[in-house]
């Protein structure tokens, strides 16, 4: 099989944060390249939204990663009586 090179510039930093989560799933970055280009041929496009976020879904991303503002549950039960 023949193969083809890719060649891309990217953040150092980012570069190494995302090695490091590609480390954690089992994945070498040529692999998750490979996942991400075939995703891209079955889809037809990108594999997930691109898309700039609204106020407030920018401010609960925030909070969550800052944990703030978050409710929290004992069970799924409760979980899903809350909905009501």
């Amino acid at each position: 099989m023949k193969t083809a090179a890719i060649h891309s510039r990217i953040d150092p930093e980012i570069k190494e944060q995302a090695e490091n989560v590609l480390h954690q799933l089992g994945l070498s970055p040529t692999e998750a390249i490979r996942i991400f280009y075939t995703q891209i041929v079955l889809r037809k496009g990108l594999p997930f939204d691109v898309k700039i976020p609204n106020d407030e879904t920018e401010q609960a991303l925030l909070d969550s990663r800052e944990g703030r503002n978050l409710e929290r549950f004992e069970n799924t039960e409760e979980l899903f009586a809350s909905w009501v």
